[in-house]
């Protein structure tokens, strides 16, 4: 089965750390909505005799359109099937109207974009929310009847050391929330952070730092009952984000909107991103097909993010012996000093080793 990603690419304000494409000029909206729709009716058999498992509205701000609006594309759909629609919203607009209304629609997960319970943190990130806010945003989901609500949260964050990030976890363990996606703050050269760091106005937290940070959240959420089971992503048990899981065991799935990324188990296509370039229609598309070099690294990539790890029986009955004999062979160091471990043929990361992820990765990567 596959999933279905709808990109809304507006957000009233530009957070300063935030690279995803976006734009703060809401004008094209309702031109860019219509626009998808007849994208979704014209691309619909990219992934042909493929039932829809998930659909996950992404951005931007996807909580900037109406229930209603969010509803008329689901129903472009037979969802017989559906196990999962999120929503990712900002908490200010998680009114408890807003929610009345999305409790009506097939939306059943919502994803909030909380970041920290800190106002000092947020008003760094230029996030448009207080702390106060977003307390409030997840008692009324959970008040509207959403039972399977994620909190986003950014750690890693220049003059916001362990004591904040440790009310931070506290606060989102207290409001009962079934999955926490917890990202280290990357500081990206087209971002407000990056213009501040190039001119010197800015710098990352130390690597030490990052460690003792990402170790107090993985224990913080494994103590309170989450499971680690991706880098960024802690799950009560049964509650993983069926959508991003598919997105990591390299299921098809199909993107619409500007910048929105598609694959179909065998080519990426990706949409301009642009909107002006967008709703001129034309020729909006680029793409690539996956040689075996790229679909054995990117087999590599995203199974070894994962609590589950690298299935080594499958890549030597699908890549043959000898790229599994090289790839046992790269992993031996880092097996050694146990950054690494190879029980019953997976090859997988320990959790509290995850932030050595793209090291260990890229060291297993096959190579030009």
């Amino acid at each position: 089965m596959a999933g279905l990603y709808l990109h809304i690419p507006f957000c009233k304000r530009v957070c300063a750390y935030c690279d995803f494409y976006k734009s703060a000029d809401l004008r094209p909206m309702k031109a860019v909505v219509e626009a998808m729709h007849d994208e979704l009716r014209r691309e619909a058999g990219f992934l042909p005799a493929e039932q829809l498992r998930t659909i996950y509205f992404g951005g931007g701000t996807p909580s900037l359109l109406p229930p209603e609006e969010l509803e008329e594309f689901i129903a472009l759909f037979d969802c017989t099937v559906l196990e999962e629609c999120t929503v990712e919203a900002n908490p200010d607009d998680l009114t408890p109207d807003y929610l009345r209304r999305l409790a009506r629609t097939r939306v059943d997960r919502l994803s909030i974009g909380v970041q920290s319970f800190d106002d000092g943190e947020l008003r760094l990130m230029n996030r448009r929310h207080t702390a106060d806010a977003a307390r409030k945003a997840v008692r009324q989901a959970q008040e509207a009847g959403f039972g399977n609500v994620t909190v986003d949260l950014i750690f890693g964050v220049p003059g916001f050391g362990a004591a904040t990030l440790a009310r931070n976890l506290r606060e989102t363990v207290a409001l009962g929330v079934q999955h926490v996606s917890a990202y280290h703050l990357t500081v990206e050269p087209q971002t407000a952070f990056g213009r501040r760091m190039a001119q010197g106005r800015f710098s990352p937290v130390t690597e030490e730092t990052s460690e003792e940070e990402f170790l107090t959240v993985h224990r913080t959420l494994r103590d309170a009952g989450f499971e680690h089971y991706e880098v960024s992503n802690y799950a009560l048990p049964g509650r993983r984000a069926i959508h991003n899981s598919a997105y990591w065991s390299g299921d098809p799935y199909l993107g619409i909107g500007p910048a929105a990324h598609s694959f179909d188990g065998e080519c990426r296509r990706w949409a301009v991103a642009d909107i002006g370039r967008y709703l001129a229609g034309g020729d909006r598309y680029e793409s690539e097909r996956l040689t075996e070099r790229d679909r054995y690294n990117e087999t590599v990539m995203t199974a070894l993010r994962t609590a589950e790890g690298l299935d080594t029986k499958a890549i030597g009955r699908r890549f043959g012996p000898a790229r599994l004999e090289t790839l046992l062979d790269a992993a031996r160091p880092w097996l050694d000093a146990g950054d690494a471990t190879l029980r019953d043929g997976q090859l997988a990361i320990p959790a509290e080793r995850f932030l050595l992820s793209d090291a260990v990765i890229a060291a297993l990567f096959w190579e030009c």
